[in-house]
């Protein structure tokens, strides 16, 4: 018996199934891009007060939404998020019935499952609410792909004051991994990031006369050159990073040198702590280039920075024992970290927690690609899977929440 028939038997029955692949349908058909999710916010502040949850607050910080379960017996409070925005996409035609109809705009990283399965949970943690030891509030968080929304919906407080968090959980469908499976590894499982934008100018002139002149053209390529020894030469052998320029522009006509040359490219690490390395190296070799050639040069980090999500060891393992008492032990891994981000780090950053992955391919039905692809779907039998070693993990989690210093947050 495969873990989805197995799930089908024992977890997930067919109605609470047919009614989130309804409201995934749904949002998939009216992708909202982050800071836009009106209607997606209103769906989902609706359901909530569909299944009795015991408080809804909607809107919070503009498109967000976080309501909350509290629980008949005394205990801790757990923190569910679901990222809930879309992407400027086309979505490719692939036959089916809810295709986006939103032009350029489609869910292709998943966000419409997670939003699914989120308020799957908020239905049977409501029914059985009287036997739950504890509390559980659900984050539905705007602006993950564009615009830092965790940190918002954070600041925001919008809990009530007794159902502080101490410990969070979130789940991720990806179609790298089989249907019927998860991972679910401690410690980095997906990289920082950060946008930075370098502009290198200068008089400009005459190509004929490059000696009248300081080039920002050849400023610039030194500059991307050099700044590659900040992976290979600053940072320790054993530390995976990133350094890639996507866009460079200056110069309208062949015959001038141009009075400027802007780059914009990303920055990527595992360790939050060479984050900040690559930072400083970054700006002393933007400003040493632009020396060397006689440019000026204006350096800007932008304030769009990802941390890395780092899982907590001890409710990782919680969630994985979880996973395996659901799934079995040959459907659940810990292998998998990614060179993506997610804000979810934010998260993490305050309150300990575990961040998962669970798998949506099914190449029989051609459901591989991967996300923010225009051809990117998954099999909706990963919001099964994803619904059940949720519910376990966060009831896992009640008994056992995390102690010591890490345990709650100044932050919170």
């Amino acid at each position: 018996m495969t873990a989805i028939e197995q799930l089908s038997d024992i977890a997930v029955p067919p109605d609470v199934r047919d009614r989130m692949v309804a409201v995934r349908r749904d949002l998939h058909r009216h992708p909202e891009l982050s800071r836009q999710e009106h209607r997606t916010a209103q769906l989902i502040a609706d359901r909530l007060g569909e299944v009795g949850v015991d408080g809804v607050a909607h809107p919070v910080a503009d498109t967000g939404v976080v309501g909350w379960v509290r629980g008949g017996e005394p205990g801790p409070t757990v923190l569910v998020r679901a990222d809930i925005d879309a992407l400027g996409i086309t979505e490719a035609d692939r036959g089916h019935d809810y295709v986006s109809t939103v032009e350029g705009v489609s869910h292709a990283c998943g966000h419409d499952g997670h939003v699914a399965v989120a308020l799957a949970l908020a239905e049977r943690l409501t029914a059985e609410r009287d036997a739950l030891a504890g509390n559980v509030v659900l984050l539905f968080q705007p602006a993950e792909e564009r615009g830092g929304g965790a940190r918002r919906m954070l600041d925001a407080r919008a809990w009530p004051d007794d159902l502080t968090p101490s410990a969070s959980l979130a789940l991720h469908i990806a179609t790298e991994l089989p249907v019927g499976t998860v991972d679910i590894r401690p410690g980095t499982i997906a990289a920082s990031a950060q946008s930075v934008a370098v502009k290198f100018g200068s008089p400009g002139g005459h190509a004929a006369y490059p000696h009248l002149t300081p080039d920002p053209v050849v400023c610039a390529s030194a500059f991307v050159m050099a700044a590659q020894t900040i992976v290979s030469r600053t940072l320790a052998p054993r530390s995976a990073a990133v350094v890639s320029f996507g866009r460079i522009h200056g110069g309208e006509d062949r015959s001038a040198i141009p009075a400027e040359v802007e780059l914009e490219g990303t920055i990527r690490t595992y360790d939050n702590d060479d984050l900040g390395i690559i930072q400083r190296r970054l700006r002393q070799i933007a400003e040493g280039t632009a020396a060397t050639h006689g440019c000026t040069v204006e350096v800007d980090l932008r304030d769009d920075t990802y941390p890395a999500c780092v899982n907590a060891p001890a409710i990782t393992a919680t969630v994985a024992a979880a996973a395996r008492a659901v799934l079995g032990e040959g459907n659940v891994t810990a292998e998998r970290v990614v060179a993506g981000a997610d804000d979810m780090s934010e998260i993490l950053m305050d309150l300990p927690g575990c961040y998962f992955w669970v798998g949506g391919a099914n190449p029989a039905r051609g459901l591989t690609f991967p996300h923010h692809s225009p051809e990117f779907d998954f099999d909706e039998d990963a919001m099964v899977v994803g619904l059940a070693v949720m519910e376990q993990a966060v009831r896992a989690t009640l008994r056992s929440p995390p102690s010591g210093p890490n345990g709650t947050s100044e932050k919170l």
